[in-house]
């Protein structure tokens, strides 16, 4: 995620500006006028939550079909507040169920929450994010339909920061000057990366399980291995793995994705804010490709890291993390260690045994999620991907290997990511103002990447480790932050959050990214693209290099300039800012929109909508006036609060992020990311001074620091959610 809301001086790690491509934002066609055929050929009374045990109807029994499309919303929507709680709709009840510090094994002690717990390798993690579902049958299988039984995978991000330290997890606050104490820096190693944790619903009410033997914990020292076409290139030789073939953890997960194959896939995001490298390692270099690739990542010389654990000591566990040439070779030392992340990563959350995997093969950017197109048998599999920052691309990739349904239930789960997932082609997308768009191959075969004066370009590893040149050099479109994808069930378009973009000028507005405008929070002006908007694509199939798109939602305030900002018509009852997280629920079609947002936090905490989406072209053309200059672009319907509505609005200073649910719709589990992350560093000792004291606050666990937390919501009646 993007993490708007958080405080920190000097650079900000989650905001990355590093396209300085000369990538048209295709203006010089934008006077275009359009035909719409281009396009049409393809409140009240809200329940305040805690922890608190399940009222009404039993739940259904354990296993069970999917209710089918939604074809209404069936809830009050909830109003805009600035509570420290979790508010759901009348009729619903959420539990905090799982948050960070939990235990994962039966002798891990109980979470004191005062800064004094250990063994973090064996608690939930930091930062809950992306999140997916995996069921198990009473025989202990992986089930498609049970309900009542699974394990939930998810992505611990980051931590909570001012200023070097993970404050909330150390008694003091930690140390935030440099050197780091080695004993902090341990702790916050451990803190990021994935969980997989089994939860079981007794009656009415879910618990974890800690004693259960599939619970797991991957974090920054887990080992991984590499697989693609990057496996084993020089690119990715260090001292721990000098053939290249072999990595240590992950970091900075964000979204996740579930593949057709039954695997967690997870997205290793602004992992760039990790790694050092001193004000001389350019000249040491002496290879001015390389260390402009460096800066094109958002690592420049003698930039601070996010937490400064190189500075830990001696040991490899901290100076992996200095990704400078400090030795005679790569092999020496690690200054391709920066390298071996940015990748999307690969889980079987039913074998612990199982190594981490990262497919290098989807490139290696600021991914946020992966979603997959409807498998079709003897047709490729076809995977969306969007880089978050500032300027950056929309991907797609296409398996080489054509799909067998047989490998929906393969023997061998990584075997079957190693058929799809390490061989096929790698695009990303251009859009015309037409309302038209190309996928470019990003491949030494075309002529734009082997051509390139900014990079040599010989082979795929060389695309596949520096996408995010590769892209440049094609042409793609600069978008406002591209976060996650969703395919809709019903009809296969694809829809990508862009959560919003402070670069984003009147000269560089396009018929994709059509807004630029101020927006006051409080008495402080906010310019650019402010809150962000959701762009969707309609495809012939998934494999086709062309397709249509529109924009189907523009956030905003409610109160806002209906003809130029408030474009969706959007009104107390479903404005919102900083779409991030998107999800289509399996179940019913209701496409999940989650907030990460800044520019809207003095009105209203971050936020869950649910809606009932349309198709590409069920609107049409927009002038769009952007400063002085006049933008045409494709609008989507107008919404109503009969098609987008709120559903829940979550505690102080939280990110609402990452969305899974049960095979029949009945429970939902979404992730409440850093409640109280603007709390300052030196009130860590007290708590009166918390921005947020939840999930404390709804009854659950011990001492008052804030936490991130999993929070399963079902309907009161036993009903399916959101109808």
């Amino acid at each position: 995620m993007s993490e708007q809301n958080t405080r920190r001086p000097g650079e900000v790690f989650n905001d990355e500006d590093s396209n300085r491509s000369d990538n048209p934002h295709f203006d010089s066609v934008l006077a275009t006028r359009l035909s719409r055929r281009h396009l049409l050929r393809g409140g009240a009374g809200a329940a305040v939550v805690g922890s608190a045990a399940l009222a009404g109807c039993a739940p259904p029994a354990s296993s069970g079909g999917a209710p089918g499309a939604a074809t209404q919303l069936g809830f009050t929507p909830v109003a805009r507040t600035t509570a420290d709680t979790v508010t759901v709709p009348p009729g619903y009840t959420a539990q905090v169920l799982y948050a960070g510090g939990d235990p994962l094994g039966a002798d891990v002690p109980a979470f004191r929450n005062d800064g004094s717990d250990e063994q973090w390798g064996r608690r939930a993690g930091d930062h809950h994010d992306g999140i997916e579902w995996f069921g198990l049958d009473a025989q202990n299988q992986p089930s498609g339909s049970f309900t009542s039984r699974g394990l939930l995978a998810m992505n611990h991000e980051a931590t909570t920061d001012e200023k070097l330290s993970s404050f909330f997890i150390h008694a003091n606050g930690g140390t935030a000057t440099l050197p780091r104490p080695a004993a902090e820096i341990d702790k916050e190693l451990m803190i990021h990366g994935i969980s997989v944790v089994e939860v079981r619903r007794d009656g009415r009410r879910w618990a974890t399980q800690p004693a259960s033997p599939y619970n797991r914990r991957i974090t920054t020292l887990s080992e991984a291995i590499f697989t693609g076409p990057a496996a084993g290139s020089a690119h990715l030789a260090t001292k721990y793995s000098p053939n290249g073939t072999k990595g240590r953890g992950t970091v900075n997960n964000c979204g996740t994705g579930k593949t057709p194959w039954g695997t967690l896939v997870s997205g290793e995001e602004n992992w760039y804010g990790y790694f050092f490298r001193d004000a001389q390692d350019d000249a040491r270099r002496n290879d001015p490709k390389i260390t402009a690739a460096f800066k094109r990542y958002g690592r420049n010389a003698g930039a601070a890291s996010r937490h400064g654990w190189e500075s830990g000591g001696s040991d490899d566990r901290f100076q992996r993390w200095n990704t400078g040439a400090t030795g005679a070779s790569a092999r020496e030392d690690y200054r391709n260690e920066f390298h071996t992340f940015g990748y999307v990563v690969e889980l079987d959350p039913y074998n612990p045994n199982t190594l981490l995997t990262k497919r290098t093969a989807l490139g290696r950017f600021a991914h946020e999620n992966v979603s997959f197109a409807k498998p079709v048998a003897g047709q490729p599999v076809v995977a969306y991907m969007g880089c978050d920052a500032r300027g950056e691309y929309i991907y797609k990739f296409v398996s080489a290997e054509k799909w067998d349904p047989a490998d929906a239930n393969p023997r061998n789960r990584l075997a079957a990511g190693d058929k799809y997932l390490d061989a096929g082609a790698l695009y990303v997308a251009r859009f015309n103002a037409d309302g038209s768009g190309e996928w470019l191959e990003l491949s030494p075969k075309n002529p734009a990447i082997s051509g390139f004066k900014g990079f040599d370009f010989k082979t795929q590893a060389d695309v596949c480790v520096f996408t995010r040149l590769a892209a440049d050099a094609a042409g793609a479109t600069k978008m406002d932050r591209p976060e996650w994808t969703g395919v809709n069930p019903k009809n296969g378009e694809v829809y990508i959050t862009l959560t919003n973009n402070s670069a984003r000028t009147e000269a560089t507005v396009d018929a994709a990214n059509p807004r630029t405008y101020s927006d006051m929070k409080g008495s402080k002006e906010q310019k650019g693209n402010v809150h962000g908007h959701i762009v969707r694509l309609a495809e012939a199939t998934p494999a086709e290099a062309t397709f249509r798109w529109d924009i189907y939602l523009f956030a905003s305030e409610a109160d806002a300039d209906k003809a130029n900002i408030n474009l969706s018509n959007l009104s107390d009852q479903n404005d919102l800012s900083s779409p991030d997280g998107l999800v289509f629920s399996p179940a019913t079609g209701i496409c999940w929109i989650e907030t990460d947002d800044g520019a809207y936090t003095d009105k209203t905490n971050c936020m869950l909508l649910a809606a009932l989406p349309g198709q590409v072209g069920d609107g049409g053309a927009r002038t769009v006036k952007s400063g002085n200059k006049d933008v045409t672009t494709h609008v989507g319907k107008p919404q109503t609060p009969a098609t987008l509505r709120r559903f829940l609005v979550g505690p102080k200073g939280a990110e609402i992020t990452g969305i899974t649910e049960t095979p029949d719709g009945r429970a939902i589990f979404v992730n409440i990311q850093h409640a109280g992350e603007n709390t300052k560093m030196a009130d860590v000792g007290d708590p009166a001074k918390y921005e947020s004291r939840w999930p404390s606050s709804a009854g659950y666990g011990a001492g008052q620091r804030p936490r991130s937390a999993t929070v399963v919501i079902t309907k009161n009646d036993g009903g399916v959610i959101g109808t």
